[in-house]
């Protein structure tokens, strides 16, 4: 795997994951429950997000299997921040 493309994927959770820990910030100091599943929503999306190419060069995962976890991960990410927005 290039070395861009493990710099972008490193990046990219590490964003992903300080939103995610704001978010739970928020969840301590105001005990808003919205913010905890913003929180998980996000950590999922960012894991899912890069899971696919790492599943499929690292452990030498089939493509579709790869893709078919990535989009799991990501769908129920948005589906918990999706719920968050309607509590």
């Amino acid at each position: 795997m290039s070395f861009w493309i493990i710099a972008g994927n490193l990046l990219a959770i590490a964003l992903g994951f300080l939103i995610a820990y704001q978010a739970y910030r928020g969840y301590r100091r105001n005990r808003s429950e919205p913010m905890l599943f913003i929180s998980i929503g996000f950590v999922l999306i960012s894991v899912g997000g890069v899971l696919d190419c790492s599943l499929f060069d690292v452990v030498h995962v089939a493509l579709p299997f790869s893709a078919l976890v990535r989009t799991a991960f990501v769908l129920t990410g948005m589906g918990f921040i999706s719920y968050s927005l309607y509590m």
